[in-house]
Formats: C-alpha cells, structure tokens, sequence
C-alpha cells in the first residue's frame, strides 16, 4: 500500500500501542503532525518546551512500562529534546524520540537550522539512526522500537521533512514489540548465591528500582533470612509497603536505621539497584548483586558475587534453597533503629498551633494524609526529593517519578503532564521547588491548555535551598540562590487555573483539600521556611567543620541575622 512516510509512521506507532505524542510542533515536523492530525488514532500532546516533551513522555513510560514517544521540529527543536532524553534514559524507561530534520538535499553545507542530531543523541540513546531514503523508514523504526522496549531506554529516529513526505509502498508490520523474558542465572549460580546467605549470619538487603514486581518475594527472603530490608529511593514506591522488614533508606536523603542496617552487616545482598554513592557501602561485608543489567554487576563497590537476571525471576529460583534462619538479632537492631529514626523525623513534621513557619516536612506530611490512595507524585529535584522520601508513604497503589539517576531541575511538573495524560481519571500531584518550578514555567499553561488536573504544590522558599545547603555543608558561603518570586497564586489565576497562596501552618490544610478537591489543575503556593536543615543520615566531622567554616564567615560578612534564623527554624517546632 502506498502512503507518505509519514503516515507510515503514524500507522506503525498506533500497531504498537501508542495513545499519545509529546511535542511542538515546527516546519520540518509537518509531515507527521499532519498525519496525526488526519488519522485520528494518536493524541497530539502540544507543549511549550520539547524538554518538557522528552519528561512528560518519560513519566507516561515509567508509570505504563509501554513505549512512549516525544517528538522535535528539526535543530533547536530536537535539541531540546536532550536533557529530557538523558533522564528517560537513566530511568530505564522506553521511549522513542522523533527528531525532524533539515531538508534532506541541505544537510553536510551549514543550512538553517542545521545540527548532526545522528551524532547529538548518541549519548542519551541506546539506538539512533538517519532515514536518508523512505524505504528506509520501515527497518529504521521496527529496530528503533525493538531497542527501546527491550532495553528499557530511548531510541530516536532522524527523518527530514522532506523524507516525510515521500511516498512509501510498504505495509506496516503486524509485529513489532517484545515481550519481557524470563532472565535467571543458571543454577549452579543460583547455588553459590544460596550458600552465600546460607553462610552469613547478619545478612541486609538493598533493594532497588529493579525489585519492581517482585515485592512478594524479597519479602519471603527478608523473612527467611531475618534479614532487614534497606531500598534505594527508586525502590521505595515497590518495597516499603506492607514490609515488616523495612528499616528506610540509606544515602544523602536516607534515614540513619537504613545506613546502620548496611555498616553493620556481614553480607549484602543487592537486588536490581546501582545505588551511586560509595560511602554508603559496609566496608568489610562481602556483597553479592542481582541484577538484569551487566554494566551495573560490581559497578559502584567490589562484589564477591554477581548474578544476572531480573530480581522476580532469580528469587523465585533462590527461595527453595534457602535455609530459615532462627537469630534475630541483627533484624531487631534494625527495627529498633528504625522506630527511633522514625520517631525523629515524625517529630519535625508537626506544626504547633502558634507557629507562624511552615515547615516542608509539614507540608508533605499533610500531601500524604490528604492524597488519594491511587495518587501519583512527582517531585522535584532538591529539597523536594528529600521530604518526598521521607514522609510520602506508599502502599503499592501510590507512585512516585521523580529524576533520581539523571538529577535534571524541573522535572516535577513535566513528569506531572505525562502522567496525568497517561491517567486521566486518578489524581497527580507535583511537588515542586520554586527553583524547578520557574526553570519550566512556561509549560503551567499546558495544564490548562489541554485539560489535565494535576494539582501543583509549589515549596516557595526564595531560594535553590538544596544548593544552598550543599555550600554551606562545605564551608562556602552561599552565593546566588536567592529566587525573588512572584506570587505564584495569583500568576495561575491569571492563567485560569485555579491558585491559592499560604502564609500561615494553620491555613495549610484547608489549602490542600480545596487543591485537591479541584476538578481541573490547581497551584498551592505554599510560603516556606528558607533555612530548613535535612541531616543525612551519617554527620561525619568533616561536614561539622565545614558547616562551622560556614557559620564563622557568615559573621564576618555581617550575616549573623541569618545565623539567627537558621536556629528559629529548626531548633523550634
């Protein structure tokens, strides 16, 4: 059947289950909007920024696991496809990336608009490839989307307007997506591991993103092992649910229950996680890793065993062999670590009735309260992600996207479009930093533009709070974070969308209800404190002199007042 190549295209997408493309629209993308447009069988999700394209299309693959596809004009356009692309990418997550190009007659001699998008995208994609011809359209695209379903990553094909609209006889394939295999270690493998717990007497687990499907059995081996459960952030919305085995996270934003139940084992057990930062690791325990991806085996710290396979399928193979052990001990000094740790954190997340501060633990705790058991969260980088962690509870219904392994700015609201775009009828909430907020802004109107209720709570702080932190964790004195804000309530309602600001701890919840009971897209403008504190869960001296250097210049520069400030906020709740 003869068609334009790019109807082929939107024919070859619709057999492959696509509901919706991410974009703007521009010139060299015509061809295929057009064909969109006349088919009918795809949504066109129009943007203001092909970056917030890429996020969106990113969250709609986390949440659905299918492919899902953003789409850029050519140069400029395509180009800001990238950072997006580069999160997709380090969350695993499916997607294809069209990216329109110059005329095909134009390229190689420095034309409008030109880039080598063949080369750009090589390093945020598993697969990118030129059509120079349409009859190479079809075999192009069936690997481009073998590739980023199979590899859980992003593809990107380059095709010219001109290319587009050509004519192509080819019939669209009926076939064209993978299924997930099985992947286990061999047996043998499985035995070395199994004698590997069966010999250890304080055996810890750290689950990760890839323990996603397998809750039911890392539980069973907890249980089996008495062993504690400590997970990576991107693990948390698959394993800290109806766990009794649960003793929090360890890293930057962790919980001081989860750094101690990994220092004080003597064999960890890594399952579908890459966590990055070394110093987290226990110094003498052997570790033995499970995960699917090769790369990942032995990346961050040296493993005494490494198994490849999915998490699901090599426990399943793991569990029959696994000797019951009786001591509990390293479990219960998990546990009572863990209600300790638990309790203290709490404590920072209530708000006396004379309080004029509003806390950000507060404020999420609240979030969680008031949510709806289905919610979908996404969160900002920075403070955001630190009270996401920690006071966000999950009960396997509730997800969270954030960008945990990229770590781009701004990512809450975009992540926020595609899934509420991917699910229309449950409520989507984004916790966003006033930094990352404003970085992106100009997609708020997409909200509204086309119809999506997702609610945004903005933690108005004045300042990019996370790196504020981080300079003076350092010595430094900080420089250039202060954000001088608008009144974001009153901007959403200049825009048609309903905004409330807050001032006060006590008006904070009837704020959150009315946002959340709001049929179409809401923003709670939430006035915060500045100088709020998030310790790590491990306080070395090093940070402790650092943090004094800090204070100490502060004086010196005449910004004791801050100091001041900096007490009021986290010594009085």
């Amino acid at each position: 059947m003869t068609r334009t190549a790019a109807e082929f295209l939107v024919e070859a997408l619709e057999q492959t289950g696509v509901k919706r493309v991410y974009g703007v629209v521009g010139d060299s993308l015509n061809g295929f909007t057009d064909a969109l447009r006349r088919k009918k069988s795809i949504d066109w999700i129009h943007m203001r920024h092909e970056e917030a394209a890429a996020f969106a299309a990113g969250a709609e693959a986390h949440l659905t696991g299918k492919l899902a596809v953003c789409a850029g004009s050519c140069g400029p356009g395509n180009l800001h496809l990238i950072n997006g692309l580069f999160d997709c990418q380090r969350n695993g997550v499916p997607v294809l990336a069209i990216a329109a190009h110059i005329p095909s007659s134009e390229i190689g001699i420095d034309y409008f608009q030109a880039t080598h998008p063949e080369s750009l995208f090589k390093e945020c994609s598993h697969y990118v490839e030129l059509v120079s011809s349409p009859t190479q359209l079809p075999q192009i695209l069936k690997r481009a989307i073998r590739v980023a379903i199979a590899k859980r990553g992003v593809a990107v094909i380059v095709v010219p307007g001109d290319i587009a609209l050509m004519k192509l006889d080819a019939d669209v394939p009926q076939w064209m997506v993978p299924a997930a295999p099985v992947i286990r270690p061999s047996q043998g493998e499985i035995g070395h591991l199994a004698d590997f717990l069966n010999g250890a007497s304080r055996v810890t687990l750290f689950c990760g993103a890839g323990c996603a499907g397998a809750h039911t059995e890392a539980i069973e081996l907890a249980r089996k092992l008495k062993a504690p459960i400590v997970h990576a952030f991107r693990g948390k919305e698959f394993i800290e649910y109806d766990n009794p085995y649960d003793v929090g996270m360890t890293g930057l934003i962790g919980f001081s229950s989860g750094y101690a139940a990994m220092k004080d084992c003597d064999a960890l057990l890594m399952l579908g996680t890459d966590f990055p930062y070394r110093a987290f690791y226990p110094e003498t325990a052997k570790i033995a890793q499970v995960d699917v991806r090769p790369e990942a085996l032995g990346n961050r710290c040296s493993i005494h065993l490494g198994l490849l396979g999915t998490v699901k399928d090599t426990l399943d193979a793991l569990l029959p062999a696994i000797k019951e052990k009786t001591d509990t001990s390293h479990l219960s000094d998990a546990l009572a670590d863990y209600k300790k740790a638990r309790k203290d954190l709490d404590a920072l997340a209530e708000s006396s009735l004379n309080s004029n501060i509003i806390h950000p633990q507060y404020v999420t705790r609240l979030v969680n309260e008031l949510a709806a058991d289905d919610a979908i969260f996404t969160c900002d980088v920075g403070t955001p992600t630190i009270w996401t962690a920690r006071y966000l509870k999950v009960n396997g219904k509730r997800r969270i996207i954030g960008s945990f392994n990229h770590g781009s700015m701004a990512n809450g609201m975009l992540h926020a479009i595609g899934a509420q775009a991917a699910y229309p009828n449950r409520q989507v909430i984004s916790m966003s930093g006033d930094g990352g907020f404003t970085m992106m802004m100009g997609d708020f109107i997409t909200l509204s533009q086309m119809g999506l209720p997702v609610k945004v709570i903005v933690l108005n702080n004045g300042t990019l709070a996370f790196v504020e932190m981080e300079m003076k964790a350092s010595g430094f004195l900080d420089t250039g974070t202060d954000l001088k804000n608008p009144n974001f309530a009153l901007m959403a309602d200049a825009m048609g969308i309903r905004g409330i600001r807050v001032e006060k701890p006590q008006e904070l919840k009837s704020a959150l209800e009315a946002a959340l009971a709001q049929k179409g897209p809401a923003l709670v403008d939430v006035v915060s404190a500045r100088q709020e504190l998030a310790m790590p869960p491990k306080t070395t001296l090093d940070q402790a002199y650092h943090f004094g250097m800090f204070t100490m210049k502060a004086v010196l520069d005449g910004r004791a007042r801050e100091l001041i400030d900096l007490a009021k906020v986290n010594l009085s709740r």
